[in-house]
């Protein structure tokens, strides 16, 4: 198996690290080998989550980081690259979301979901890419919200949305320099981003976050020659998709 075809070894920053999808891409990557830096906003969950998988053998550690603010950013590659010698990838995973009809959504409110969902992935690929090693990925957590549009969400669909045109604009510039790009389009999941705000939604309409993690392990080993730009995960009983 050539090294890119596995994850054994290679160190990966996942921001939103502490719970729901964030948490479980850190589980996946750490059981699969990769040593993780969970990086959250929320320094006991990032904690947490990283003393629970060190317990558990891997290699793990956490850090706090506010995605939309550059030196906290700086700070958390530096130290990732510091702890495990190197950087392979990055998972911008990091994601709020504000419902209110535009009447109601205050500019303030606005900026603080592009500052996280967009500017956020930003700042780590333009941070992270000096630093990432030969064949390093930046991997870019999307929703189908990117894909479709309902109402009193503007701002998430503008960052999402925003989030697309950003992925495949670094797929086109980065590959150039041996760097992949991927962005991941998620469906709804049973994680507290929709359950602790919708609690009568459906949950037989959503999927396990650990399917969604499965895909960012399938792009993240792909041999050194191949790169996916774009993969799709959907609960198979989403009834919001067309």
């Amino acid at each position: 198996m050539m090294e890119n075809e596995t994850l054994a070894g290679r160190a990966v920053l996942v921001t939103g690290g502490g719970s729901g999808l964030g948490a479980a891409i850190c589980g996946m990557l750490a059981a699969e080998g990769a040593s993780v830096m969970v990086a959250d906003l929320d320094e006991s969950r990032a904690h947490q989550v990283a003393r629970r998988l060190a317990e558990g053998g891997a290699a793990a550690r956490a850090v706090v980081m506010d995605v939309g603010d550059q030196a906290q950013v700086t700070a958390a590659l530096d130290a990732t690259v510091q702890h495990y010698g190197k950087l392979d990838a990055v998972v911008n995973n990091a994601g709020i979301d504000v419902t209110a009809p535009i009447d109601e959504l205050d500019v303030a409110a606005w900026e603080r979901v592009l500052r996280t969902n967009l500017t956020g992935p930003f700042l780590m690929a333009k941070l992270a890419k000096s630093r990432l090693a030969p064949g390093g990925h930046i991997v870019n957590i999307a929703s189908t919200a990117a894909r479709r549009a309902w109402p009193n969400a503007s701002a998430y669909h503008a960052s999402k949305w925003g989030l697309m045109g950003l992925s495949h604009a670094l797929h086109a510039e980065l590959r150039g320099m041996g760097l992949k790009v991927s962005a991941v389009i998620a469906g709804g999941m049973r994680t507290p981003f929709l359950l602790d705000r919708f609690p009568d939604i459906d949950t037989s309409c959503l999927q396990d976050p650990e399917n969604v993690a499965r895909a960012v392990r399938f792009v993240l080993t792909q041999p050194a020659e191949t790169v996916v730009p774009e993969v799709m995960v959907l609960p198979m009983k989403e009834t919001s998709w067309p």
